[in-house]
C-alpha cells in the first residue's frame, strides 16, 4: 500500500503567494487584496501543508463543501471568515477549490510593525483559531465587512502616497474590531451548543485532575487537544460561559480538588502536590495561597 505523502509548501512573500495562485505580482510587496471571483480555478490532486509568513484575512462566499463548526456542519451559504497568523499551518485537501466569491487579504507584519496595530493585533485571539472555528457572519455583518474590503481594495488600486498606509491600516483595524464584536456575538448566540461544550470540558478536566499524578498537570493545550479545538478558541468559549480564561478555569478545578483532599485525608502537602501533577510542592502551595488567601496547611487546620 502506497503511503500518503504530505507536501509542505512554505510561502515567505506575498509575491510567492500570487505566483502560486497563478496571477501577476502584487502592487505592494507587503500587502495585497484579491477577489476570489477574479482568481483562476484551482483543483489540487494531493494533500498539501501550507505555511505562510504573513497574516491572512479571508471572507468566503459561495464555496463548495461544508465547514465543521464544533460538531455541526454548516454550508457556505453565509459569509465565512477565517484568520491566519504568520507560520500557522493549514492543510489543503485533495480536490479543495477556492471560493467562487469573497475576499483574500494578505498583509505582512512589516507593513504595520511600527503602527499601533503592530501591538494590538496580538490581542485578537482568533488569528490562532482553527479553520473549523471560523466566524459565521449574518447578512448585515457580511455587508459591513464587505464594505470595508471594498475600501481597502479601492486604496490598493490607487497610486501610493504618504497617506496610503494610514488609510489601509485604519480600515484593517476597523475590520478586526468588528470581527472581534462578531465573534463574541457568535459565542453568545451559540450558547446552548457551547453549554454542551462546557459539560464535556468539565468531564475531561475532572478526569485529567484525577489522573494528574500519571499524566501531569492539566494545561489549556492538553484540554483543547482532547476537545479538537484550538487553545485560544477554548479559552474564549470558557471566558464567555464562566467569566474565566482556560488557565483560570483549570486552576479553579485544581484548587477544588486540593481542598477536598486536604479536608478528608492525612496526605502531606508534597503528596497532594504530586497527586495533582505539580513538579514542585512550592508551586502548588503558591497557587493555593494566591487563590484562597491561605496556605494548604492553614486551610487544613481550619477544619480542626
Amino acid at each position: 500500500m502506497q503511503k500518503d505523502t504530505l507536501t509542505t509548501l512554505n510561502i515567505d512573500t506575498i509575491a510567492q503567494s500570487h505566483k502560486a495562485l497563478g496571477i501577476g505580482k502584487p502592487k505592494h510587496p507587503l500587502f495585497s487584496i484579491l477577489r476570489f471571483e477574479d482568481l483562476p480555478r484551482i483543483n489540487n490532486d494531493a494533500r498539501v501543508r501550507l505555511i505562510f509568513d504573513f497574516y491572512q484575512i479571508v471572507l468566503k462566499k459561495d464555496c463548495p463543501g461544508k465547514i465543521q463548526y464544533g460538531q455541526t456542519p454548516y454550508d457556505f451559504d453565509e459569509g465565512i471568515m477565517s484568520f491566519f497568523a504568520p507560520r500557522q499551518v493549514s492543510i489543503l485537501e485533495p480536490g479543495n477549490v477556492l471560493a467562487k466569491s469573497g475576499w483574500l487579504l494578505t498583509i505582512h507584519a512589516d507593513f504595520f510593525r511600527t503602527f499601533p496595530l503592530g501591538k494590538r493585533i496580538k490581542d485578537y485571539a482568533f488569528f490562532e483559531y482553527a479553520v473549523n472555528e471560523a466566524l459565521i457572519l449574518s447578512e448585515d455583518e457580511e455587508q459591513s465587512i464587505d464594505t470595508i474590503f471594498q475600501q481597502i481594495e479601492k486604496e490598493y488600486n490607487l497610486p501610493i502616497d504618504r497617506y496610503s498606509q494610514d488609510v489601509v491600516l485604519s480600515n484593517v483595524d476597523l475590520m478586526l474590531t468588528y470581527c472581534n464584536r462578531y465573534y463574541n456575538r457568535q459565542f453568545i448566540t451559540r450558547k446552548p451548543r457551547h453549554s454542551e461544550l462546557l459539560s464535556r470540558v468539565e468531564r475531561i478536566l475532572n478526569e485529567s485532575v484525577r489522573n494528574a499524578a500519571e499524566q501531569g498537570l492539566p494545561t489549556v493545550n492538553v484540554l483543547a487537544s482532547h476537545m479538537n479545538l484550538s487553545p485560544n478558541y477554548l479559552s474564549d468559549c470558557l471566558k464567555q460561559l464562566t467569566g474565566q480564561t482556560g488557565q483560570q478555569y483549570i486552576h479553579e478545578k485544581l484548587i477544588e480538588r486540593a481542598k477536598e483532599i486536604l479536608a478528608t485525608t492525612e496526605l502531606s502537602v508534597s503528596e497532594i502536590a504530586y497527586q495533582l501533577g505539580f513538579g514542585y510542592p512550592q508551586s502548588f502551595s503558591k497557587l493555593f495561597k494566591s487563590k484562597t488567601g491561605l496556605s494548604p496547611q492553614s486551610f487544613r487546620q481550619s477544619f480542626n
